[in-house]
């Protein structure tokens, strides 16, 4: 626990837990919940934002129903690991579409990427035509998801 997470009270972390499951929470719902009235309730409420707790507020997408539930992680390993070569990936990275997560390993490999597609076809050329061409990218492996268990946090 830092220093920061050290200063949320029990009723801080009530909020930010309901919001982490309802997003849409009305206030008032909110103050029942997290078991405040509804003023000191919305005043935590900004706080937590203006504070940076809360970075935002998002829908869960139904990727099924839009035809994007093909998901395969891509380990990638990187020729150079400087601090410049590791910003270029970065930067570049964010610019592809269907990586929906990115995080820097310790490991055998540099990064892992969740990439979100139609199906095996589209992952295969966005992979090859977006991923591979990536600044610094040495090599690839690919773990194809056979079924998503939980996903989304909470």
């Amino acid at each position: 626990m830092d220093a920061k997470e050290s200063e949320l009270d029990q009723f801080d972390h009530r909020i930010l837990d309901a919001l982490a499951k309802d997003g849409r929470m009305s206030i008032t719902d909110l103050s029942t919940v997290v078991g405040l009235s509804k003023t000191p309730c919305q005043v935590r409420l900004r706080r937590l934002i203006e504070e940076g707790y809360i970075e935002g507020f998002h829908a869960r997408i139904n990727h099924r129903k839009l035809g994007r539930d093909h998901i395969a992680f891509a380990e990638v390993k990187l020729s150079d690991t400087k601090e410049v070569a590791l910003r270029e990936f970065n930067a570049a990275v964010r610019k592809i579409r269907e990586v929906e997560e990115c995080h820097m390993i310790a490991g055998r490999f540099d990064y892992l990427l969740k990439v979100r597609t139609t199906d095996i076809g589209r992952y295969r050329q966005v992979l090859g035509e977006r991923i591979s061409s990536l600044p610094h990218v040495a090599s690839t492996s690919t773990a194809v998801a056979m079924e998503s268990v939980k996903e989304g946090g909470i």
